[in-house]
């Protein structure tokens, strides 16, 4: 079992190189800084890696790229659209779980805790681990960027099969080098609310990814929560 706030030992063996590099370096002085600075930093720091505590390397099948952690009270868990039980399920994750409805059919409990698909593979990975209360954006250009493109260049470089779903023009800029011979994009707009109704509603990408990885032999996600 990963120590809460660790890299599950394949990520370890994948991207402990970076721990080392001066980026990193530089942003943990920035952090450190900012906490200093008596700044409210989100996630806590525990939760900063979970996305990779919950999702291996080598058990990844799909991967969701967000942006920013949320950047209110009790939201921001490190795992992308996701909130812990018992908050308030945000509007893009509202509209998340009206397509999933809308594709197979399932009627959502109305918890916005995603850690249920994170430990069936799916990589709920933001380009940017932390960020300041109130303050959207404010920990990107830090160094965060660099680190979760070398998470993804590894799975696209070292992995095959893989789904990578990329809503919204940040994330599709951000795995615009993704090999779509080895593995499966999948683009629409972002589904927040000011976009959503220009082509993430009914995009069918949950269907789309299931019946990928059952034609590739592997059990498909249960989206239900």
């Amino acid at each position: 079992m990963t120590i809460p706030g660790e890299l599950h030992p394949s990520w370890q063996a994948v991207l402990g190189d970076q721990f080392d590099q001066p980026y990193m370096q530089s942003l943990r002085d920035f952090l450190k800084a900012e906490k200093a600075a008596e700044k409210i930093i989100f996630p806590p720091g525990h939760l900063i890696f979970n996305a990779f505590s919950h999702t291996p390397f080598d058990q990844t099948r799909v991967v969701i790229i967000g942006q920013d952690p949320y950047h209110g009270p009790d939201q921001a868990m490190g795992l992308s659209f996701s909130v812990p039980q018992g908050v308030k399920v945000p509007p893009s994750l509202v509209n998340i779980f009206k397509e999933i409805n809308q594709d197979l059919g399932l009627t959502m409990s109305g918890s916005g805790d995603l850690t249920p698909w994170a430990d069936q593979g799916v990589l709920l990975l933001n380009a940017t681990l932390t960020v300041e209360q109130a303050n959207a954006g404010s920990h990107q250009k830090k160094g965060w960027e660099t680190f979760t493109d070398a998470a993804i260049t590894a799975l696209n470089n070292q992995r095959e099969g893989l789904v990578f779903v990329l809503w919204g023009s940040y994330a599709q800029k951000k795995g615009a080098f993704i090999d779509r011979q080895k593995h499966l994009v999948l683009q629409s707009p972002h589904p927040s609310p000011l976009s959503a109704h220009r082509g993430f509603f009914g995009n069918r990408q949950f269907s789309t990814i299931n019946n990928y990885l059952i034609e590739r032999g592997e059990q498909p996600i249960d989206w239900q929560l």
